[in-house]
């Protein structure tokens, strides 16, 4: 008699050697069996669980997506390049203090504050990065912490994992700020969550997504840095300013500009399979600004999509008590910011298909599902 394969061989075969690992560490946490080290995900054990969380949550396992956005999101907002969007605009943190110390617009701190201040969370998991460069998720419950952790890593967290093991503890109403697959990986726990999980799950109470085109692959990182004469203690801050194609390195000595064709080559190989830039599966998503003019003025914002109406009552509160600066976006600024994000889509799909040899079998992806059916057609040739 043929047994069901086991959860946890499943993801060791279909996701951790076919190089699809996030290191989001939606499979970390539940049990002693998978560990993080460094930015990589390990199996200590052998599981013998036919339906694993592990395999449920983790966002490169098969997803029925369209049950998803159903139970997310109101059907009339939805786009299929960048999800739902109930708005879009460009933002900045008020408090100029805040904008120096965040990354961009300091956008997504503002608004961690503000539901933290205004009870409607109880605590904030962000990450936070040690002087190896390594992430770890980290429980915040006050404006000086999340001061202290603003700011792009560009190195993976296992968010997530910070998530089940501070969740089970009982911390109240939890907000998370999230990467795309964090965020997926969140949306999964609330799709069909584990008996042991349902109270876990309602602690969930808002999630704050980060635009993510890729992580990079900490040991290659660390190489790149130090054949740039980097040292790691020193850094305070990067960026990926527009339109120059390099990645800037702050640190207390002045700023190191890189080629992005060496970051190109520190791309984990998972993200060149991912459909999704935008954190789609949010409450509000987040990212640098894009619009014409200077980028001394550019880069002091954040464009910004509510996606969920728990996004739109966090959003109207950052504008009614003054939190936030607005200004609306030209419908010009979105339709760009769609076909980037369809860019992404077409890009991971040829990706997929490349690694796969065949349109039908698109590892974690439904090949009927409409979003991925109205961007594999260009993938085909690659079959």
């Amino acid at each position: 008699m043929k047994t069901k394969a086991k959860s946890q061989q499943f993801l060791k075969k279909h996701v951790l050697e076919e190089s699809l690992c996030t290191g989001c560490g939606a499979c970390v946490g539940l049990c002693p069996y998978q560990v993080i080290y460094h930015d990589r995900t390990v199996q200590l054990h052998n599981c013998d669980l036919e339906d694993g969380r592990c395999y449920a949550y983790c966002p490169r396992t098969l997803t029925d997506l369209t049950a998803l956005r159903k139970l997310l999101f109101d059907p009339v907002d939805w786009t299929p390049e960048i999800g739902s969007v109930q708005g879009y605009y460009f933002s900045r943190a008020a408090d100029p203090e805040l904008r120096a110390a965040a990354q961009h617009g300091g956008t997504v701190t503002a608004l961690m504050e503000l539901a933290l201040a205004e009870g409607l969370i109880d605590s904030a998991i962000v990450s936070s990065r040690n002087q190896e460069l390594e992430q770890e998720g980290l429980l915040i419950n006050d404006k000086n912490n999340l001061r202290r952790n603003a700011g792009s890593k560009f190195t993976v967290s296992p968010t997530v994992a910070a998530y089940h093991k501070l969740a089970a503890k009982d911390q109240g109403s939890i907000g998370v700020v999230a990467t795309p697959c964090q965020a997926m990986a969140l949306a999964k726990m609330k799709l069909k969550p584990g008996t042991e999980d349902a109270a876990k799950v309602r602690q969930l109470q808002l999630v704050i997504g980060l635009y993510c085109g890729w992580t990079l692959s900490l040991e290659k990182y660390l190489k790149m840095l130090s054949g740039h004469q980097i040292s790691r203690e020193t850094i305070s801050g990067f960026d990926i300013p527009a339109g120059k194609n390099v990645f800037e390195v702050f640190t207390k000595d002045g700023v190191t500009t890189i080629p992005f064709e060496e970051v190109d080559a520190c791309i984990r190989e998972s993200c060149r399979y991912c459909m999704d830039s935008t954190a789609e599966y949010a409450d509000i998503s987040v990212g640098s600004a894009r619009f014409a003019g200077d980028w001394a003025d550019v880069r002091k914002w954040n464009q910004l999509i509510v996606r969920t109406a728990k996004g739109r009552e966090l959003l109207d509160l950052a504008i009614k008590k003054g939190v936030l600066e607005i200004r609306e976006a030209p419908a010009e600024t979105l339709n760009e910011l769609k076909e980037a994000a369809a860019r992404k889509k077409k890009e991971a799909l040829k990706n997929i298909v490349r690694k796969t040899g065949s349109i039908k079998k698109l590892l974690y992806l439904d090949s009927g599902d409409p979003v991925v059916k109205k961007y594999l057609g260009a993938a085909g040739k690659y079959e």
